[in-house]
């Protein structure tokens, strides 16, 4: 089996090409939706999460997302603190997952392919690119204060690999080149 990450920043529309790949029959695996329910279930992680990160984060048994991105996309420590819990978490839930598909590729959707070590999980990297201002008000359509998706933005470019993926491949998502041919393409479907 092939396994490929789609990753991308926030806005660049990573989230397309995951729909596009599910409707043609491919099992996409969303770490963040995923990582939010680790989140939500795993009692030990929240007590982590509130005791090391954020105390008022946790709030009835549930993650206070807002709250706690507040906190972390405003103090890097923080944000690698809570990376850290959560990516083991995911990456074996990636693991589990992986090892009941068929023969046929399978994608994992992730921000933040390179700081979660997802990169040595997967044997080829589509990066979905779009230009900066496109990314933001897309983030801004999807409810997000501008501020903050720039905050996010400015964390997530930040970022450089110490090590970059062997076999990277890259998909335009600007508005005006069509996505599904370039995922054609890249599944050798012409």
């Amino acid at each position: 089996m092939t396994l490929i990450a789609i990753s991308g920043g926030i806005g660049s529309g990573k989230s397309i090409v995951s729909r596009a790949l599910a409707v043609m029959g491919y099992d996409v695996y969303d770490c963040d939706s995923h990582a939010r329910e680790i989140m939500d279930c795993d009692r030990a992680l929240q007590r982590r999460i509130a005791t090391d990160i954020c105390s008022d984060a946790v709030v009835n048994g549930h993650i206070d997302r807002r709250r706690l991105a507040e906190k972390v996309f405003n103090d890097n420590a923080a944000l690698h603190r809570l990376n850290s819990m959560v990516h083991q978490a995911v990456k074996d839930d990636i693991a589990e997952w992986a090892s009941v598909r068929d023969g046929s590729p399978s994608f994992i959707e992730t921000a933040i392919l390179y700081q979660s070590g997802i990169d040595l999980m997967a044997d080829e990297v589509w990066e979905v690119s779009a230009p900066t201002q496109l990314r933001l008000q897309r983030a801004v359509d999807r409810g997000m204060n501008e501020d903050d998706a720039r905050l996010r933005m400015a964390v997530q470019d930040e970022y450089q690999a110490a090590r970059q993926h062997q076999n990277v491949k890259t998909i335009v998502n600007d508005g005006v080149t069509a996505v599904i041919p370039q995922l054609l393409a890249l599944l050798d479907r012409e």
